[in-house]
């Protein structure tokens, strides 16, 4: 090896390793995704409310809830009244967890929910409806309680709400314990409009009470550790049981172990076992391979069956339903259509987007805006119907014209 070739190499070392460096030491980005759970630390998780639970319910026992409602309410000891909280970006729960939940209520006990949906279940038992607003440019909102002892506190919110709140509620059984203000943009029409909205009910259920907060993001680190954790323990004051249930199974954030080997790999003998197998596996296929060479077989070109594909699949879609999945495949190709012909960063969304594009592409800025606002609606919707992927598609379709 003659010099030259030392120093290129000792020049590629050189910046590999400085490369290696930079990522190690440079500072993680800060993660904004919403977790609410009682372990995480990030903006968007409740390790510091579920901290302070003890300071909130001194005379109480808090128990954390690894299973899911229906097993946790089956189990528990019906003696004692103890109070449920859920708090996560949604909460849908099916027909078997929303009896349980009901019947625990009914006998007494309180249920505690702050998220932007609440399953239909338990939304057309109790006889409400949520809508959320979803805008490009995100402002702040207030939110108040009706309650004399806290009517003259307002506490806002900058980030990471969607101005869920309820549009239709039972005023037999409901009490507004609270709601939030916040300015309404007309993109189209123009204009700014202050809107007051409830957020926060109580609903009687048999001899005991539903709380439902429709702004869960309120509960989190973010919000908490920047003087608006009075807003969480006066709305959580309202719950007066001997025992808390925290519920850490219906999270967002909770990490769920999908591995078909994790009974295996749990087990010393078997994963011994199993490592043993691969092991020889390895050896053997090593051995044989310098031994013999397989027969090349013959590879006849491959038909065009892009038609017989394209049928197949559209046919096993129209059999599920599946309309979110289509809904995210069409956006995911819209918006990667629009970095491709109009060179535009789309990871985030914002009315400086909505201009380039209507100047590059030449369309309207409303038509413009209308669209790239229905894109950001339903990335955030939960669940999508069929209304939904038509209004998607025909949008699609006229934009390109």
């Amino acid at each position: 090896m003659d010099r030259r070739t030392k120093i290129i190499i000792g020049l590629f070392i050189a910046v590999l390793l400085g490369i290696i460096v930079t990522e190690v030491v440079k500072p993680k980005p800060l993660n904004w995704r919403p977790s609410y759970t009682a372990n995480d630390k990030i903006p968007f998780g409740c390790y510091v409310l579920f901290q302070e639970l003890p300071n909130l319910f001194p005379q109480a026992e808090i128990k954390r809830a690894e299973e899911t409602p229906f097993n946790v309410l089956f189990e528990r000891d019906t003696i004692v009244n103890a109070s449920y909280i859920f708090i996560n970006s949604a909460l849908n729960f099916d027909e078997q967890e929303t009896n349980s939940l009901l019947e625990f209520v009914d006998s007494g006990n309180d249920v505690f929910m702050a998220a932007s949906f609440f399953g239909n279940p338990l939304s057309d038992t109790l006889n409400l409806e949520v809508y959320s607003e979803y805008a490009v440019q995100q402002d702040t909102i207030s939110l108040n309680f009706t309650n004399a002892a806290f009517a003259n506190e307002i506490y806002y919110m900058d980030r990471g709400h969607y101005k869920t709140h309820f549009t239709r509620i039972d005023t037999l059984n409901t009490t507004i314990l609270g709601g939030l203000q916040f300015n309404g943009n007309d993109f189209i029409n123009g204009g700014n409009t202050t809107r007051k909205e409830v957020n926060f009910i109580k609903v009687k259920f048999g001899e005991g009470h539903f709380y439902l907060n429709t702004l869960p993001q309120a509960y989190t680190n973010y919000y908490l550790l920047n003087n608006n954790q009075q807003y969480a323990a006066n709305s959580l004051s309202y719950l007066k049981r001997q025992n808390v249930i925290w519920d850490a199974y219906e999270k967002a954030g909770r990490i769920i172990i999908t591995s078909p080997m994790r009974f295996v790999l749990n087990q010393q003998a078997l994963k011994w076992a199993y490592y043993l197998t691969i092991i020889g596996l390895l050896i053997f296929v090593i051995f044989k391979a310098k031994r013999e060479q397989r027969i090349i077989p013959i590879i006849d070109p491959l038909p065009n069956t892009s038609v017989d594909f394209a049928k197949t699949v559209g046919g096993l879609y129209y059999q599920h339903r599946n309309y979110t999945n289509l809904i995210t495949k069409k956006l995911n190709y819209f918006l990667e259509f629009v970095r491709s012909h109009y060179y535009l960063n789309t990871s985030t969304i914002t009315e400086k987007t909505a201009a380039d594009l209507a100047a590059k592409s030449g369309k309207s800025l409303i038509e413009t805006k209308a669209l790239l606002e229905h894109i950001v609606y339903l990335k955030n919707k939960s669940s999508h119907t069929e209304k939904d992927l038509i209004a998607l598609n025909k949008k699609i379709a006229s934009f390109k014209q």
